[in-house]
């Protein structure tokens, strides 16, 4: 992974905390979770407050996510809310987060002037043993405390103020005021400063859990439609009244379900062409093939006529494996027809010609069961799904594992919000 960590291509954009007072305040938020603070001086959080270091020097990468559920997260500074999540269990922790940070950034900007905060993202299950455990989860909420105490501090002084205004001759309480005076010392003007988080509770909406290796839960206004492994616990037997199951190998299944609920943007001539993603995806197969053939390859330097040449020095590999001259045929009748007759391609080669439909809410999680369902394409699957991005990256011969962060850090990182719009449709907020 070293090569990943020098390209930023995990653990990226990571927000260095090496000030003494706010590793003072982290230490005292992993205290308030029964860990042991942490010996370093210097590390580095995500969104969630999420530390690779600490995760190292601990020697559990799940310290703020025991069980896989009710995530935990410390907050420093307001600036963790344009920071990506690093480590979850949920696609959606980071949605959650950032619903979080917008409902109350004014407590938050407030607080971590002089505190933090920490606490849960509570749900209703403690641990996961089966797929209705997951289907339980409708709505979460954000339990907060403060590493200082601000929180309990705010909410004292409160109390005190309504007493001095209800409570007659209570102003004549030297040791309340007092202790007013010394509370305010700490929480300045309560009636300027707001301290206390507004909305703590919100929608657990559509999502991928890492549980039983990936579950995928769509959420419709009558059903409930949940993808993975036929084998996890609880599959075609938690709740059948409402829930439709279908495995992950299923191509036919998950594509019709998916374009009849509208969230698949089906090929056509209009996006096909302007996005090039056949192209794309017909490169990332090509090269596959090469690595496959010869894994000490230099696929750094190759150029168009180099690979033209190995493709037909390679004919019958290339015709046996079939993806190649399979998107070609494809993008010819894109330019012949503006279209393509969905009903007569193969269902496991369908997913190679469509993305999610851009305006649907599920956009991004729609697009990364099409990674996990097209492989191949390193470049989709880094940007969705991470989690199997690495677990590829592993298998990945040393060669090949160069040319994938050479093309990753040359197309995606330089301008990822014009890469995610170009080839899959998707506007930045």
């Amino acid at each position: 992974m070293k090569r990943l960590l020098e390209a930023e291509l995990i653990y990226g954009r990571l927000l260095d905390i090496s000030e003494p007072h706010l590793v003072a305040r982290y230490n005292k938020a992993l205290n308030g979770f029964g860990l042991k603070p942490t010996a370093l001086q210097r590390f580095s959080i995500d969104m969630t407050g999420f530390s690779p270091e600490i995760a190292e020097e601990i020697g559990d990468r799940d310290y703020l996510d025991p069980n896989r559920v009710n995530r935990r997260f410390i907050i420093l500074t307001p600036a963790q809310a344009e920071l990506p999540v690093a480590h979850t269990s949920f696609s959606n922790t980071a949605a959650l987060m950032h619903e979080f940070f917008n409902a109350n950034g004014r407590a938050i900007n407030a607080i971590t002037i002089k505190d933090a905060l920490y606490g849960e993202i509570e749900d209703s299950v403690s641990v996961v043993e089966d797929i209705d455990d997951l289907l339980s989860i409708n709505e979460v909420r954000f339990r907060v405390l403060s590493a200082e105490d601000m929180l309990g501090k705010a909410t004292e002084l409160r109390e005190l103020v309504d007493r001095l205004k209800k409570v007659p001759n209570a102003w004549a309480d030297d040791a309340m005021l007092d202790r007013m005076v010394e509370l305010a010392r700490t929480t300045g003007d309560i009636r300027q400063n707001v301290l206390v988080p507004d909305e703590l509770v919100f929608r657990h909406e559509a999502f991928w859990a890492n549980h039983f290796g990936g579950v995928y839960v769509f959420l419709d206004e009558k059903t409930t439609t949940v993808i993975c492994d036929p084998s996890v616990p609880g599959f075609r037997r938690s709740r059948p009244w409402q829930v439709s199951y279908m495995a992950i190998t299923d191509h036919a299944r998950i594509y019709d379900f998916l374009a009849t609920t509208n969230r698949l943007q089906l090929p056509q001539a209009s996006w096909v062409q302007e996005s090039g993603l056949f192209q794309h995806r017909a490169d990332m197969v090509i090269r596959g093939l090469v690595d496959a053939a010869d894994p000490n390859a230099d696929l750094m330097n190759v150029d168009r006529i180099w690979l033209q040449t190995w493709i037909h020095r390679n004919a019958a590999l290339v015709a046996r494996d079939g993806i190649y001259p399979f998107l070609q045929e494809m993008a010819r009748a894109i330019a012949a027809t503006g279209t393509v007759r969905m009903q007569d391609v193969a269902p496991e080669n369908r997913f190679l010609l469509v993305r999610a439909a851009p305006q649907h809410p599920d956009q991004w999680l729609v697009n990364r069961l099409i990674s996990e369902l097209v492989p191949r394409d390193f470049v989709s699957r880094f940007v969705f799904d991470k989690q199997g991005f690495y677990k590829a990256y592993e298998g990945y011969s040393e060669k090949f594992r160069e040319y994938v962060v050479a093309t990753l850090t040359g197309t995606y990182l330089k301008d990822k919000a014009a890469f995610r719009h170009k080839l899959y449709g998707l506007k930045e907020e």
